[in-house]
This record gives structure tokens, C-alpha cells and sequence, in this order.
């Protein structure tokens, strides 16, 4: 598969991606192989796959460079996996995306339609606390199916560099994204932002519906503790526009 190099013409939006708690979690590489988009493959740590949970705030949203009222900030919950995928360059380290919530129909519309991503609108809230001196809880909650829906970290002192070679390094440092096209395809897009700093986390809870959310195989890797947790401080990003892959 080929895809041309990211253009900054082609940057389709931009925001701040802040607060994104990353609860990660071990799991067999047999049950992530229908959702390999063609042309990628499972990335692995230390010989092990991973998903995760990922939490976190929209802030200064901007789509082709214009702020759409009443859309600007927002939350967003959504369950991903990693993958690489070989191009001229090198590998592309990236990201693809089992389900993607939202709080408000019109992201939801927008980015299907653009990215053929697996986004759903639902309520949703969030809270930053400071529990007391140098520990804070960062938690987002919503609701599927009448059913209540949360992640919550607690995370003490100032955040760090990631450190390299770590799970947590592998975790973040993914800077591609990939879609499975129903027509078989697949769709490439690039992230560019900076290096994120994290908190190791200290406590991490998620309570959520899996089998219903994400489908029956989920169920038991998200109702243990998850492998590691952190929460990131986030950045500035630059999302450019998807690109079909044809050959």
C-alpha cells in the first residue's frame, strides 16, 4: 500500500487534546484480528498486544481552520488498539479505533462521514478535582443504553517525560491513524503534535458496559484491572485528512 506524505495544505482540523487518561490492557492478538484494517499489522510491546481506553477533552476545536459554535469543546471516550503499517518511509506507527463516543450528533456525523470512523453520540460529563495538595482525580462518565458509564485516575506530584523503551512510551507514541473501509480499503490519516508528559497513575478504575459498548469478546478483558494506566497533559494537535489506500 502507498500513500503520499502528510501536507499541511491538507490539515483538516485542529484542537487541543488535554487530561487523557489511557487505561491499557493486555490481550490476545486473536481477538483484535477482524478489526486489522489491510495493509497494517499488530504492533507489539515486549511481544504483547494491548488496547486501551482512552478519556479525554477536545478544547479549541477548529475544522479547516474555522471554530464551529457550540462545538469547540467537548469529551470524548474511545476504545483503540495499535498497528503499523510498512510505507516508503518506514514504519508508520498508528492507531485504529474499535468505537469512539462523543457527546454531541454533529461530531459524530462529521467524522464518519470523513474518517468512516465508528462514532456515536451519547451524554457524557467530565471532572477535574483536586483531592488535596499535589494529588488530583480525573474522571469522564457517560451513558450507553441507560446504563452509566465511567473511567476515573487519581495521580499524585508533577507529570514526566515518558520514559523510552517503556509501555507507556509505546502506548503514546503512536502518530498515525487507520480505518477498515467497508469496501475492503483502508483509510491512512497523520497526527502531529508534540511529546506528551504523563502521571503514572495511582489509582484507575473503569466501570463500563464492554459487552455491550464494544461486543461480547471484551467483556472479560475489561472487567480486570488494566495492565497500566496514566494520564497524559496533552498538547496542541494537527489531524490531516484521510487518504484511501489502493495499492
Amino acid at each position: 500500500m502507498g500513500a503520499t506524505k502528510s501536507d499541511p495544505a491538507k490539515v483538516f482540523l485542529t484542537a487541543e487534546w488535554r487530561f487523557l487518561a489511557m487505561f491499557n490492557y493486555e490481550i490476545d492478538p486473536a481477538t483484535l484480528a477482524p478489526f486489522i484494517p489491510a495493509g497494517t499489522e499488530l504492533d507489539f510491546w515486549n511481544g504483547k498486544s494491548y488496547v486501551s481506553v482512552v478519556g479525554f477533552l477536545f478544547q479549541n476545536t477548529r475544522v479547516g481552520g474555522v471554530p464551529i459554535p457550540f462545538h469547540r469543546d467537548f469529551e470524548e471516550v474511545n476504545m483503540r488498539f495499535y498497528v503499523r503499517r510498512k510505507a516508503d518511509d518506514g514504519w508508520r506507527r498508528g492507531v485504529v479505533f474499535v468505537k469512539e463516543l462523543v457527546p454531541r450528533r454533529a461530531i459524530a456525523f462529521v467524522a464518519r462521514k470523513c474518517y468512516k470512523e465508528n462514532y456515536f453520540a451519547v451524554p457524557m460529563t467530565h471532572r477535574i478535582e483536586k483531592i488535596h495538595e499535589n494529588i488530583k482525580a480525573v474522571s469522564y462518565s457517560w451513558c450507553s443504553d441507560g446504563r452509566e458509564n465511567f473511567l476515573r485516575v487519581t495521580v499524585s506530584g508533577d507529570s514526566q517525560s515518558v520514559a523510552d523503551g517503556s509501555l507507556s512510551e509505546f502506548i503514546s507514541e503512536h502518530y498515525w491513524g487507520y480505518t477498515k473501509l467497508r469496501d475492503g480499503f483502508t483509510m491512512e490519516y497523520h497526527v502531529e503534535r508534540p511529546r506528551w508528559r504523563i502521571w503514572e497513575a495511582q489509582t484507575a478504575e473503569l466501570r463500563c458496559d464492554a459487552a455491550n459498548l464494544y461486543g461480547e469478546h471484551f467483556h472479560e478483558v475489561f472487567s480486570r484491572p488494566p495492565t497500566s494506566a496514566f494520564l497524559a497533559d496533552g498538547s496542541g494537535v494537527k489531524v490531516y485528512r484521510g487518504i484511501k489506500l489502493t495499492t
